[in-house]
């Protein structure tokens, strides 16, 4: 990274309008390196990552595929291909996250799309293959600038859309939320997770400090996502899962920019937990 990346994160937004003109080959180049190091998550699922052109049957094919609004003038999608495996769609967001922090950081906007791609033009684009799936594309290009009170109103949008820490991070139980004292020197990666993009911006992680191990929780939506109607027919990803994954990276990053060394293991600790909420992943410091 060329950046801090606190900073990289607070630059990135889902960008749906962009300028009609080609990646430059050495921003191509360098994400289509990076790209090639994407390809095993924290917790071991196997992934590939492509940085394709897109052609005007690539924009069109967006519009029925039921994704988040219009996407102007993206000139190119970054395509990921999943293995299966118990937590591939959390490796799957670290993955992809991790990638679109890097495209951020060079100059370029993104935009998650998630949506049935497994059969779509884009599963032909990454020659697909029979075990894996596509849970979600990224559009990619440079942004069309938003200046003045236009730029002023997203920060503003944004800042506050995000929820309060309050309810989202907790010390040795969901019922006691984490103060800045508790926090200590991870003060920093929990704001960094608060601005982690997530799907229709449900912002589903939920952390508690017991000790030195930070414990990842998904608090589902009511509705949204695993086991409703809508995700069944059309078959689409558990986004959820991504958006934890999503936290994961911008937790990590976070922290290892300030030197706290940690590691990811899957060992759920004795807890009384909500209704809709279950565990992911914990982090233990080193």
């Amino acid at each position: 990274m060329n950046q801090p990346i606190q900073e990289i994160i607070g630059q990135r937004f889902s960008c749906r309008s962009y300028l009609d003109e080609p990646i430059r080959e050495t921003h191509r180049q360098s994400l289509k390196d990076f790209l090639k190091t994407q390809q095993i998550g924290p917790l071991r699922t196997h992934a590939r990552f492509e940085l394709v052109a897109a052609t005007q049957d690539d924009r069109q094919s967006l519009k029925g595929l039921g994704t988040y609004g219009y996407i102007k003038n993206p000139t190119g999608f970054i395509i990921g291909a999943l293995e299966q495996g118990t937590k591939n769609l959390e490796d799957y967001g670290y993955l992809f996250e991790h990638a679109i922090l890097t495209a951020t950081d060079i100059g370029l906007g993104t935009c998650w799309l998630g949506g049935t791609f497994t059969k779509s033009r884009f599963a032909k684009k990454i020659s697909l293959r029979d075990t894996e799936t596509i849970p979600a594309v990224v559009a990619t290009g440079y942004i069309v600038e938003k200046t003045g009170r236009d730029g002023q109103i997203r920060k503003y949008l944004s800042a506050n859309r995000r929820l309060p820490k309050e309810q989202l991070f907790f010390v040795d139980s969901f019922g006691s939320p984490l103060t800045t004292g508790a926090a200590g020197a991870y003060a920093q990666p929990l704001e960094m997770v608060r601005w982690a993009p997530s799907a229709s911006n449900k912002q589903p992680w939920r952390i508690v400090r017991i000790g030195d191990a930070w414990h990842f929780y998904l608090q589902r939506t009511k509705g949204y996502g695993k086991g409703t109607l809508l995700f069944s027919l059309l078959r689409l990803a558990d986004l959820q899962r991504v958006d934890m994954g999503i936290a994961m990276c911008h937790f990590e990053l976070a922290a290892r920019s300030l030197r706290l060394r940690g590691r990811w293991i899957v060992e759920a600790p004795k807890l009384i937990i909500p209704d809709n909420t279950e565990y992911t992943v914990s982090w233990i410091n080193e």
